[in-house]
């Protein structure tokens, strides 16, 4: 089975034994808390789970700065996004165990306890310089942007220990799943090659076509419809909708035992290429031998170009650092001349007019008015389910 990433063995940093979660649930109830921001509380869930192998929690300035420009920390490790604690609260000292408390659930409960190696004030210069490595912009109108450049300006590091996973265990219990649990499920299917398909998004004819293009292609034995669970951006459909139209979709058109519908707990970044790197490294951490990128991967508006999120694998990922293989996707749609879905780039001789396509926006009016968009695009069954979500907020 593929290694994790910089480690032979995953390092999920939940606390499994059930003597030692018991009496790491009692102190923390002794010790200082600090409430979490979305963000930071991601980056537990996501450490819990073993996503992100082998960090041992979060991390300090020097590595985050060096992670933002040089896409590695201080002792080398290849990484592309810093994976920190920001906070405003500038009460917590070095040398501090404290509990870190969940924004996201209602009575705030104890997610971690963080053993506080540093406390490291961060200059607005430092945020912003961060900022702009990974989402190579400072536009306050990037979801991102706007979201890194609030968190606030302390930067607590060091290891920690997690406790639970958030409202993702018991709002998606069958669909969250930790690195463990799915490297477990791909073993016990007997899965050797395996592809991850990344969304955020219900899947499309397109989306549906890919992933079955990849596994002919290269022989996979399975495909693991891995989906982010987490906060998105206003407008984005919401995860249990999602969720419902992926299942359909699966059970409906796709052979038994070879699509596994999981879940991940992570907020969207939309950092567009520097994500689509972290996407990779969390599929190899979860037992994935390759990975889809497409177009406009993990991208938001038009900030960046609709396959930097392909090239910066060839131009900034060093040799050797990533086991997980790529599979590089061209536009998808529906051929009116092939009667299939197809790659554009795979179509030469198509006009633009040979194919079915239709903007995001068009989409969601259509759901909106109660009209299912064609069969080409969508599946009537996972329209359906669209269709009556729209209707349920009024269009």
């Amino acid at each position: 089975m593929i290694k994790p990433h910089g480690a032979d063995e995953l390092k999920p940093l939940f606390v499994y034994d059930t003597d030692q979660h018991h009496a790491l649930i009692q102190e923390a109830e002794t010790l200082p808390s600090l409430l979490l921001n979305s963000a930071a509380a991601a980056n537990a869930v996501m450490l819990g789970a073993g996503y992100f192998t082998p960090l041992p929690g979060y991390m300090n300035l020097a590595d985050a700065l060096s992670v933002a420009e040089k896409l590695h920390t201080t002792d080398g490790l290849f990484w592309p996004i810093p994976i920190v604690n920001l906070t405003k609260d500038s009460s917590v000292q070095a040398g501090n165990r404290i509990a870190l408390r969940d924004p996201n659930v209602e009575g705030n409960p104890v997610l971690a306890i963080m053993d506080i190696e540093s406390v490291e004030q961060v200059s607005d210069e430092q945020i912003r310089f961060m900022a702009e490595h990974i989402f190579g912009t400072l536009d306050e109108k990037h979801p991102g942007v706007a979201v890194f450049t609030s968190l606030g300006n302390t930067l607590l590091s060091g290891p920690i220990q997690v406790l639970n996973f958030s409202y993702f265990q018991t709002d998606f219990p069958d669909t969250f799943r930790t690195a463990v649990e799915i490297r477990n499920e791909i073993i016990e299917r007997g899965w050797k090659k395996v592809v991850a398909f990344q969304t955020r998004n219900p899947m499309h004819r397109a989306h549906e076509e890919l992933c079955r293009m990849a596994q002919e292609r290269l022989g996979a034995d399975g495909i693991i419809i891995h989906m982010l669970l987490g906060k998105l951006k206003a407008g984005d459909i919401p995860a249990p909708v999602r969720d419902a139209c992926i299942r359909k979709m699966a059970e409906l058109y796709f052979p038994p035992n070879t699509v596994m519908i999981t879940g991940y707990g992570f907020d969207m970044m939309y950092a567009g290429p520097r994500e689509a790197v972290l996407h990779a490294i969390f599929r190899q951490n979860m037992g994935a031998t390759h990975f889809i990128v497409g177009r406009d991967h993990a991208g938001v508006g038009d900030y960046y170009g609709p396959f930097d999120a392909q090239t910066i694998f060839d131009e900034k990922v060093p040799a050797g650092a990533l086991q997980i293989e790529l599979f590089r996707a061209d536009n998808t749609a529906y051929s009116k001349k092939l009667n299939k879905v197809v790659m554009m780039r795979e179509a030469p001789d198509h006009t633009p007019d040979d194919f079915i396509t239709l903007s995001g926006t068009k989409v969601r009016q259509m759901l909106g008015q109660g009209i299912a968009p064609p069969p080409e695009f969508s599946r009537p069954e996972v329209a359906q389910i669209l269709m009556d979500y729209y209707r349920s907020i009024g269009g």
